[in-house]
């Protein structure tokens, strides 16, 4: 297929050269969404051969594009951004017929790597397919990991041991234009950038919002961007996924997890929990999410000034608040495998007084979506649980009630294998390091391996493709 990119490349996107690495060895290849994809490719040799040495695929870009882009980091706005150790290197099609990127981490600078050495750490590759995996298996919108290829390079970096192994990520995202690429546009007063930004995005993501007239399109799609972004964050919270760095080069225009890098899965209920060790003021702690997706938008409404009116968007950005108050409800009661109350506010009453337990109770929270999965039906399963001794208390017993009042959603679930184990699939950080440890001191991926089956496993018991 001839990559749509290619429409805006000559505003937003550079040639790339591919690094040359001393090795390609194939840890991990995601041959359900190959398979997606339409994609046969075998053995692990062609893994290597097309994401390791970035030979193309047949009739997609000739060569990689840098995508540029601005961004505002902790609230600092940064002209000096775009791909620095990364491309797009394919667009494909799914068996939807949606148009997918195929873009890397770790691939060899680019022009706009800075300092940088444009390489990745193989343990930050084995943390994202690990995160963006669980994610999934979750049921938030998320990027998935295409492969995760060791390269033999030896790479240094100031936040954990040096020298440490090196590696080459390929990240599958229904799109990698973020809300930086706009405000690149913007800062340049480039209005015939952004009108071809924002005709390319309508037409192949969001057709609904074609109007002739822009000043009534692009009010329109950044209604639907703003509601993704509210629905995404709205799963993170249901999740107690912390993303950690909320930079509005790491939004895109979709709605997808990505580009998260010192990411932490809450082991407790805290919203005052902090991933990112660079983050002293808690800008981006796990309770303030929502406000910073909502500040987020408020940039990007900034941006498109440069084509609508000021009004309009604001009013487009109203979609935010409700659908993200309707995704948290939904998807903490999807995870629960509890069916919706007929209206949002009982929905959200419920919610704050389970939310307000578990945080006071320091629940486990991989546990206790667990014990509880299917309401009343999981009574005896939670009496089984590590920490049955919590829902025992005299301060459980509310939420007991409104848990087991309300009504299962395809109790059959519970059938799955995956529930008839004690515990979930997490991943906390003591897990995420014991399994880097054993592939660090001896190179054992089996629990790896092992962990990522019991996530897919988990995918489906859940059975998201039937929601």
């Amino acid at each position: 297929m001839t990559a749509p990119i290619l429409e805006i490349s000559s505003f937003f996107a550079d040639a790339a050269e591919p690094a040359s690495f001393p090795q390609t060895v194939l840890r991990y290849s995601n041959t359900r969404w190959a398979k997606n994809l339409g994609l046969n490719l075998g053995a692990a040799t062609a893994w290597e051969r097309h994401f390791g040495r970035f030979e193309s695929l047949p009739g997609n870009l000739p060569s990689p594009l840098a995508l540029r882009y601005h961004g505002h980091q902790f609230h600092v706005y940064n002209p000096d951004l775009g791909d620095g150790r990364g491309f797009l290197f394919a667009q494909l099609r799914d068996e939807r017929g949606r148009l997918l990127d195929l873009g890397t981490k770790g691939s060899g600078q680019t022009r706009w790597s800075r300092q940088g050495d444009g390489r990745l750490t193989l343990k930050g590759g084995v943390r994202e397919v690990l995160a963006a995996t669980y994610l999934e298996a979750l049921g938030v919108n998320t990027s998935k990991i295409f492969s995760l290829i060791e390269t033999g390079e030896e790479l240094h970096r100031n936040d954990e041991p040096s020298p440490t192994r090196s590696a080459v990520m390929v990240r599958l995202n229904h799109s990698h234009l973020r809300f930086g690429t706009f405000q690149r546009a913007a800062y340049h007063d480039d209005s015939e950038g952004m009108a071809a930004l924002v005709r390319h995005i309508i037409k192949h993501y969001y057709p609904d919002c074609e109007d002739e007239a822009l000043g009534k399109a692009v009010p329109a799609l950044f209604e639907r961007m703003a509601a993704a972004t509210a629905r995404m964050i709205g799963q993170w919270m249901a999740v107690g996924f912390v993303h950690g760095v909320m930079n509005t080069d790491n939004f895109n225009i979709t709605g997808e997890t990505f580009d998260f890098g010192p990411w932490r899965f809450l082991e407790k209920s805290d919203p005052n929990f902090v991933a990112a060790y660079f983050d002293q003021q808690g800008l981006y702690r796990f309770g303030r999410q929502p406000a910073q997706g909502l500040w987020a938008l408020q940039q990007l409404g900034g941006a498109l000034t440069l084509l609508a009116e000021s009004d309009d968007l604001s009013a487009a950005m109203g979609v935010y608040e409700p659908t993200y108050q309707d995704s948290f409800a939904g998807h903490t009661l999807a995870l629960l495998g509890l069916q919706r109350s007929d209206t949002l506010r009982d929905d959200l009453l419920f919610l704050q007084d389970f939310y307000a337990w578990m945080t006071t109770s320091e629940a486990l929270w991989p546990q206790l979506f667990f014990d509880w999965f299917g309401g009343e039906a999981s009574a005896a399963r939670a009496r089984a649980s590590p920490q049955s001794a919590l829902y025992e208390t005299a301060d459980f017993a509310a939420i007991r009630s409104q848990i087991e009042a309300r009504t299962p959603d395809r109790p059959e679930r519970l059938e799955q294998a995956y529930f008839q184990k004690d515990r979930p699939v997490d991943l906390l950080i003591d897990t995420v390091e014991a399994l880097w440890a054993e592939i660090a001191e001896t190179d054992n991926w089996d629990p790896f391996n092992a962990h990522l089956a019991h996530m897919e496993q988990a995918r489906q018991a859940y059975d998201w493709d039937a929601v």
